[in-house]
């Protein structure tokens, strides 16, 4: 009698963990689902490294991750903006590396003051991203190839300014670079990450609480019909890698206070970071879902990989690229589980 009991009970107990994970599904929005993924992977990881390194689980090795990675979080929630209408740009790190050598080299040259090198370098990443813009909505000319022509002009200015490394001497700038903001408990930040802050929460509001956010989804979700709806979706597109230009130049600005050099090699690769940061948080690439916040979590987690890396101290920094890259299949399969998910209903 026992023996026959006891399956039974382990198919009815299966079945009820099947009902309570079809319920959580049911009641939690599709939307979150990717959002929670990444959380849980960001505090897995903090979890076990705690456990295993001494030191990891403090407060500021999380600080430190974001004081590590506060340029790499602004271009990516420009990235973001992008992603959400269904497009791409492979430009932002060669806008990153050309923004570091214009104000380098206006800072050493002509000797001019920060105040107004910073500006000009936000006006000319804008102007590059509203160009782009522009030739993919006129033009019908996919985002890929235009971002790409836009990256290696991008690329190509920055050695006719120079090909060598340029240091950053100004005064005020480097004293900016160098403060530190006290919290609380020896825990500190530098003024980097409240500038990514500030920019973050702006752009939430944007996406949630204007009509270009509105736009930007209903574009990413269905082109044909947002234009149906009446909806600007040319002035949008324009506008979203505007915004993506503009969080590139800015993002060249923090990596000068954060290396205080301009140089035509920084940022290689970083589009690739800035496109995994966006999909590990839960962005679709065919645009139309995703929360800013969830790019936040990617970029925690890509910066908490390499922390792990370098507590361990036996791996070589190519690990980073490695598990970035099983992360992207896993999240980039999650994101097909979820787009079918949404069509069976």
């Amino acid at each position: 009698m026992t023996t026959t009991e006891e399956p039974v009970k382990g198919v009815v107990a299966a079945g009820q963990g099947r009902s309570a994970i079809a319920t959580l599904g049911r009641r939690v929005p599709a939307a979150y689902l990717p959002v929670l993924v990444t959380g849980g992977l960001f505090v897995a990881m903090f979890v076990a490294g705690g456990l295993r390194y001494e030191g990891f689980a403090s407060g500021q090795v999380v600080l430190n991750v974001f004081i590590d990675n506060a340029f790499l979080l602004v271009v990516a929630v420009g990235m973001t903006f992008v992603i959400l209408t269904g497009g791409i740009d492979l430009s932002v790190g060669a806008v990153v590396a050309l923004s570091t050598m214009v104000s380098a080299s206006l800072m050493a040259g002509p000797g001019w003051p920060p105040y107004l090198v910073i500006p000009l370098v936000l006006l000319i990443g804008s102007g590059l991203g509203l160009v782009m813009g522009y030739i993919v909505h006129a033009f019908e000319i996919q985002p890929f190839i235009v971002t790409l022509a836009g990256m290696f002009l991008a690329r190509g200015l920055c050695y006719t300014i120079g090909t060598d490394s340029i240091k950053i001497e100004d005064a005020a700038f480097t004293a900016f670079a160098q403060e530190r903001i006290d919290l609380f408990a020896d825990l500190w930040i530098s003024p980097s990450v409240v500038v990514a802050m500030v920019v973050v929460l702006a752009a939430a509001y944007v996406l949630h609480y204007t009509r270009l956010g509105r736009a930007v989804y209903a574009t990413g979700g269905s082109e044909q019909s947002a234009l149906l709806m009446g909806l600007p979706v040319g002035r949008t597109k324009i506008a979203v890698y505007t915004i993506s230009g503009f969080c590139s130049a800015l993002g060249g600005v923090l990596l000068s206070f954060y290396m205080l050099s301009g140089y035509g090699l920084h940022a290689v690769g970083m589009e690739l970071d800035a496109i995994a940061a966006v999909v590990i948080g839960g962005t679709l690439l065919t645009g139309g879902s995703g929360l800013l916040f969830g790019t936040v979590l990617g970029v925690l987690v890509l910066g908490l990989i390499q922390t792990v890396i370098s507590f361990e101290g036996t791996l070589s920094s190519w690990w980073t690229k490695i598990f970035i890259g099983l992360l992207l299949f896993l999240f980039i399969l999650l994101q097909r589980l979820f787009t079918a998910r949404r069509r069976s209903r």
